[in-house]
């Protein structure tokens, strides 16, 4: 690729799990990848376990506030990755679309949005190595 990739998270909410993954994209890609995050029924707000569970690794996404889902993010992004939207996502010819299997963190405590929070990391990490092969993360 010789612009910058784009990567779009969608969750139903896009409090959660989409929230803490474009959190960690943002953070470990240092602005080589565009990042969005967005949800077919978003929530009034980001989960607070989420935002402690990133705070601890020293992420804040407090900041961030949960997004309607639109047909134009979708086009804009070169990469779509859903986790437990289903079909709500519009496709797109020449997109990529990835669909991460993750546990919800809506309405569990930090104990167990950590793992959470963990495998998402893990999957950032891949997905970068894949978008810019050869970067140091």
């Amino acid at each position: 690729m010789t612009e910058k990739p784009s990567v779009l998270f969608v969750c139903v909410h896009n409090a959660g799990r989409s929230q803490m993954a474009a959190g960690w994209l943002a953070h470990l890609a240092g602005g080589r990848i565009e990042v969005r995050s967005a949800g077919s029924a978003p929530a009034d707000q980001v989960n607070p376990a989420a935002v402690a569970a990133m705070n601890e690794v020293g992420i804040d996404i407090s900041a961030e506030s949960p997004k309607i889902l639109t047909v134009d993010a979708v086009e804009a992004s070169d990469v779509c990755i859903t986790m437990g939207c289903g079909d709500a996502c519009p496709v797109f010819p020449g997109k990529r679309y990835l669909d991460w299997k993750l546990d919800d963190p809506a309405g569990r405590g930090v104990d167990a949005v950590r793992p959470i929070r963990d495998e998402i990391k893990a999957r950032v990490e891949a997905l970068i190595e894949e978008l810019l092969p050869g970067d140091d993360l």
